[in-house]
């Protein structure tokens, strides 16, 4: 029972962010000297801080705040396409750093290690001086296989059968979890972005070359029996003969292009923020027809999803949010026409709300799960971490 207890306080501290002794109470029933005790013992363990609030403010003795201690961190990495990012999130949810290593083209998994081998060393003393390292948690945009961590297949980084786990774990010497992108950013919006406190959501994010997502089902992640569950990008769209990265006819990936929008507005390149003002302010219609086109063509998928799924928010990223920027009204009737009523009744659709953030938000959820589920076990493993140095 305490175990348990200590889990529901980390995971509200951790959630919610710095919350008062009395709240917590409130919020689980159990009574304030109990609480104290819990947090007391989260302090032991370096997971929490405990604030005293300016005694000005209130009226009595003030209630403490109980706070995630954000030297508590885990190292989160997105290698994409164009880029490697790499950068520090704490307990809490709060990205505190965060590079990115521009590339000319897709890097190797083994130059994919080197780099955040070189950012990890590069800080190495400050990490064991101000820090405490959880582990590393990988996004791929690609297959990953659960229960080892490997990269079964990322065709847009041209990785196949790739051990990433073993690979970043032999070369820093942190513990390391990887898994596909798009359930990480599914997970990173239930916890702290446009689906928190929802249990039952689909997120789907349009990037530069694919299109990735997850499924969050009574509020847990949908992973499938191997870790491939949520391929959005492969489900069929069209009769079109366009293939997409596995080699699959008419998917939705094939059919909504990032490429699609930069030709039809006349450019060559744009990031996120650029491609969505650059089509908020287009006016030609070869820019609206195309941007219809394609909001067609995830409507198809989004009503096969809510048939099956059932979900109450559906949040979009990337550039499939930009297009629903450009037509807010378009989307949703779009899809009431290929869904069935009562599943589509009190669906919601939203842009992601964590940004260029998200995946390394995602990543570091991966990392922190294991200790928000057993909080005393860090004791232990920090009696068993070899030294880094």
């Amino acid at each position: 029972m305490r175990r348990h207890n200590l889990s529901t306080i980390l995971r509200m501290v951790h959630f919610s962010g710095p919350i008062t002794r009395s709240n917590l109470a409130i919020l689980t029933g159990l009574n304030k000297s109990t609480i104290g005790a819990l947090s007391k013992e989260l302090i032991d363990l370096g997971l929490v801080e405990e604030i005293i609030p300016n005694r000005n403010d209130h009226v009595g003795r003030p209630s403490r705040v109980v706070a995630p201690n954000e030297r508590v961190i885990a190292i989160a990495i997105n290698p994409e396409v164009d880029a490697v990012t790499i950068g520090i999130v704490s307990l809490g949810g709060k990205v505190t750093r965060r590079v990115r290593y521009a590339i000319q083209q897709s890097s190797s998994a083994a130059e994919a290690v080197n780099l955040a081998t070189a950012f990890i060393d590069g800080m190495r003393a400050e990490l064991e001086r101000d820090y405490r390292v959880i582990g590393i948690g990988v996004a791929i945009p690609g297959a990953v296989h659960s229960p080892d961590g490997s990269v079964t297949l990322a065709p847009h980084l041209g990785w196949a059968r790739e051990p990433i786990v073993d690979m970043l774990t032999q070369a820093t010497g942190y513990p390391v979890l990887a898994d596909n992108d798009g359930r990480l950013g599914s997970l990173a919006e239930r916890n702290f972005g446009a689906g928190a406190e929802v249990k039952d959501l689909i997120y789907i994010n349009g990037w530069g070359h694919g299109i990735s997502g997850g499924i969050i089902s009574g509020g847990m992640a949908v992973s499938g029996f191997s870790g491939y569950a949520a391929a959005f990008g492969h489900v069929k769209s069209s009769n079109s003969e366009k293939t997409d990265s596995a080699g699959i006819c008419g998917t939705l990936e094939a059919d909504a292009t990032r490429s699609a929008l930069l030709d039809a507005l006349g450019i060559t390149d744009a990031g996120p923020d650029e491609l969505e003002q650059a089509l908020l302010a287009a006016t030609s219609q070869r820019v609206r027809k195309t941007v219809e086109r394609q909001l067609d063509y995830l409507a198809i998928v989004l009503g096969n999803v809510i048939n099956i799924v059932n979900p109450k928010l559906i949040v979009l990223g990337g550039f499939l949010a930009s297009l629903h920027a450009m037509l807010p009204d378009y989307l949703p009737n779009a899809v009431a026409a290929r869904a069935l009523p009562a599943a589509y009744a009190g669906v919601e659709i939203r842009p992601s709300g964590l940004g260029s953030n998200l995946l390394l938000i995602g990543a570091a959820e991966l990392v922190f799960e294991n200790l928000l589920d057993d909080p005393a076990r860090i004791r232990s493993e920090d009696e068993s971490t070899p030294d880094h140095t």
